[in-house]
């Protein structure tokens, strides 16, 4: 069965709002020009990685999908984007971390095993994933975003997948590493919007609609999981068709699951009782 559209969804992890607006060029050139349009998102709580990212996927807040901590891991039981899309018949892939691959597949993760499959039928289609084992302060373990940006763009080409996700940690390692107000991270952030910018128009000439945004935002001390807008707050820029609210409307991260369903023509399950903000 033949989708509505098609959508990649790209989650730059811990990014604060602030910083997307005055140090991603690229992105707000689009924006400028007309061809993109951006709005203020805030997190749910605790605004902690693995808590925001079951709700991403869900809909549904840690409170219900009981992801409560980076540390509480678990195979999550309601319907997700990618549930919803398979079992509309849509393809799906993912290039993310791990926890992504235990949340909406299988946990535990194995690292032989589930570190790439394609599995027709299966919640994800097609997935690619990497671990981060053994990160600290001094050695990030992050992969290069080039390599995540074309791993993504070789799932579109080489199976033709109808929604996609992208999950790279590197600017959250690097705001807990330096903050948010430094040299290091205004270099980062460039060199992501550069990284970002060489494939963007690619995605778009293929077909796909594409939003990138954050999971939770940052603290200039680099931290994040509590009640702050710093920790909360991010912006989501989109690329499509879709007519949304006004520019100053704060959209919550709820809306974000019903949205890409709705934007795909999937049934939108009734655990997700957030509204769409694009129509």
């Amino acid at each position: 069965m033949a989708l509505k559209t098609k959508l990649l969804l790209i989650i730059l992890d811990g990014v604060p709002y602030r910083n997307w607006r005055r140090l991603m060029g690229n992105l707000e050139g689009w924006v400028q020009s007309g061809e993109a349009r951006v709005w203020k998102m805030r997190s749910v709580l605790p605004s902690t990685s693995a808590c925001c990212y079951a709700s991403i996927h869900t809909g549904v807040s840690p409170q219900v999908h009981g992801i409560l901590s980076n540390e509480n891991r678990f195979r999550v039981g309601q319907p997700d984007i990618f549930s919803e899309v398979s079992k509309a018949g849509g393809k799906t892939g993912a290039v993310t971390h791990t926890y992504w691959s235990e949340f909406f597949r299988s946990y535990p993760f194995d690292l032989i095993e589930d570190m790439e499959y394609d599995e027709p039928g299966g919640p994800i289609t097609h997935g690619r994933f990497h671990s981060m084992t053994g990160y600290n302060l001094k050695n990030q373990m992050t992969p290069s975003d080039v390599d995540l940006f074309a791993t993504l763009t070789m799932l579109t080409r080489r199976h033709g997948i109808d929604y996609g996700i992208l999950h790279t940690c590197t600017l959250d390692s690097m705001g807990h590493r330096f903050g948010h107000d430094c040299h290091e991270m205004d270099h980062a952030c460039y060199a992501m919007d550069g990284m970002l910018a060489a494939f963007l128009p690619g995605w778009i000439e293929a077909g796909y609609e594409v939003m990138v945004t954050a999971d939770h935002g940052q603290t200039d001390r680099g931290h994040h999981g509590g009640h702050d807008d710093e920790m909360q707050d991010f912006a989501l820029y989109y690329f499509g068709q879709g007519e949304g609210p006004e520019a100053d409307t704060l959209l919550d991260q709820l809306q974000l699951a019903p949205t890409v369903l709705s934007r795909l023509g999937v049934p939108v399950p009734a655990t997700m009782k957030a509204k769409a903000f694009l129509t």
